[in-house]
């Protein structure tokens, strides 16, 4: 029986992650995994070049007969169904604007025209292969969200993204819900640790990983982590409550950090009246590329492949 292979890509800030994934079993090929650094600021030629040579060396530890296509966990903005960049104002990936990213690479890893391509948002690759793989696959409505530069977020039932419909904010966003004086995503992210930690001390730090090691001893980072728990779960109860939600998986840079900020999370929670099972992501970036696999598996394509157009 001829083995089905997809690569799972995540497109990062920085760098370029891809691995083989079985699809019949979901076992990730761990020796095909590849990991290229890239500047998000060069030229398309560069950032292009970039991704090829990491999704290349995962290529090259399967037989090309084997290969179902190749998926990708990207951040927007982006025509996921077309798979256009449309990155324009985000710092980022904008020397891509206009660019039909498979037509480019394809030519760049000499495969078939006819080689299928797929794309999804970063967040929900992540939270597809937490559903399929990870430790939210043993329940039926799951809300994952993604810590860090950003406040990723999606919402499943049964494995796949609900982004329509009055259980779910619309796309299953909530980076843009108003929040404070904001939005969310300026509340649940890298940049409000680093803007209140300074605001409370005097002192600018780098990331929320000096915060968490200040935090240990200092006062001011320890109670800045309880406040952005209590803050978190107040934010997080309506959205948790009206989608039913079994469990919250949590994902992102920022996810390190919860035995700091985990404990108020809960105790809020709680005072809401939410009991939901929260869990840590033990896959993280592996998650999103495991995700973005998963769309080269065509029972689960026929599903999604609706929802894509309207991302």
């Amino acid at each position: 029986m001829r083995k089905k292979y997809a690569v799972g890509v995540d497109v990062g800030g920085s760098h370029i992650s891809s691995v083989l994934v079985d699809l019949s079993t979901g076992a990730l090929l761990k020796e095909s995994l590849s990991e290229q650094k890239v500047d998000n600021k060069a030229s398309a030629e560069e950032i292009l070049a970039g991704w090829s040579t990491a999704i290349g060396k995962t290529l090259d530890h399967s037989d090309r007969r084997d290969l179902e296509g190749i998926g990708f966990a990207m951040p927007g903005p982006f025509d996921y169904k077309e798979g256009i960049a449309l990155m324009r104002h985000v710092d980022k990936y904008e020397a891509l604007y206009g660019i039909n990213v498979g037509v480019e690479l394809r030519k760049l890893l000499d495969l078939s025209v006819t080689m299928p391509f797929r794309y999804l948002n970063d967040a929900m690759s992540f939270a597809v292969g937490e559903c399929w793989l990870g430790k939210a696959s043993a329940f039926k409505n799951v809300v994952a969200v993604t810590l860090g530069t950003g406040f990723g977020s999606a919402f499943l039932t049964g494995g796949v993204p609900v982004i329509e419909g009055p259980r779910v904010p619309e796309m299953g966003y909530v980076y843009h819900i108003p929040y404070g004086d904001g939005i969310a995503d300026d509340y649940f992210s890298t940049r409000w640790f680093i803007k209140e930690y300074a605001a409370r001390t005097g002192i600018l730090v780098n990331g929320v990983k000096a915060i968490a090691d200040q935090a240990l001893y200092e006062e001011h980072a320890k109670r800045l982590f309880e406040d952005f728990g209590i803050r978190i779960g107040d934010f997080l109860s309506p959205l948790l409550r009206q989608f039913d939600a079994g469990c919250l998986v949590i994902g992102g840079n920022i996810a390190a950090a919860f035995p700091l900020f985990g404990p108020a999370m809960e105790r809020t929670l709680k005072t809401h009246q939410i009991h939901v099972e929260i869990v840590i992501s033990d896959m993280m970036e592996l998650a999103a590329m495991a995700g973005s696999a998963r769309l080269l598996d065509e029972t689960f394509w026929k599903e999604t492949q609706p929802l894509i157009s309207k991302i």
